[in-house]
């Protein structure tokens, strides 16, 4: 038993290294890449500048529609989650490679801050006033509506990071399976499935980290 505990132990321990090691190696690519996409921008792009450039407006769009005017204060903590979430996701389908995503402690290091981020926004906005949002629409709903409100938003962490994590996990689950019975060939839909979830997951983490903040901000009823 004390033998299978160390076991055990050992794996895990080395299990959190090889997660941490990707998650900087996604880190240092996606900076080096934008510090070569902007050292030398041109009013013709090139070929990276262009794609990137391409990337940060579809992000941009895509939260004007959904947050409206407030998205560009939110641009750099939305964007940098989603594109990071998405490399991560991609990464896995790599052979010999795994999604820091497929890791709860990675998934909760995000939601957390999402988490944080969202009681910060709406204590700035409204102040004390605030905890109107948790106290229910009638003063006399409040022992009510306060524990559920309290409950709920607890939650949220937890929601973001089993959602991404069973998700991505599972993905990386059948690709090692697929590769062990044919590892000379990954069928193709099982692949491009694989690719669509993960494009699927990194949009539901935004959509819900947008939707938090925008609920933070806006007044209680």
């Amino acid at each position: 038993m004390e033998t299978f505990l160390f076991f055990e132990t050992h794996w895990l321990h080395e299990h959190h290294l090889v997660i941490v090691s990707y998650t900087w190696f996604i880190m240092a690519m996606l900076a080096v890449l934008s510090w070569l996409a902007t050292r030398n921008m041109t009013t013709i792009p090139g070929k990276l500048q262009n794609f990137l450039e391409v990337v940060v407006e579809s992000i941009d769009g895509f939260m004007q529609d959904t947050m409206g005017h407030h998205s560009r204060k939110f641009f750099p903590l939305v964007a940098t989650l989603g594109i990071y979430i998405l490399v991560s996701n991609l990464i896995g389908l790599v052979p010999g490679f795994e999604s820091p995503t497929s890791s709860v402690n990675t998934n909760a290091s995000m939601a957390l801050t999402v988490f944080a981020m969202t009681h910060i926004v709406g204590i700035r906005e409204h102040g004390f006033k605030y905890i109107k949002q948790f106290m229910g629409p009638i003063w006399w709903l409040t022992p009510l509506m306060l524990p559920i409100e309290l409950i709920s938003h607890l939650a949220r962490p937890l929601s973001l990071s089993i959602r991404l994590f069973g998700n991505i996990k599972g993905e990386d689950i059948v690709l090692a399976v697929i590769l062990m019975l044919t590892p000379m060939l990954v069928p193709l839909p099982v692949f491009v499935l694989m690719i669509f979830t993960s494009f699927i997951q990194t949009i539901v983490f935004m959509i819900l980290t947008m939707m938090y903040i925008g609920g933070a901000m806006e007044e209680a009823h």
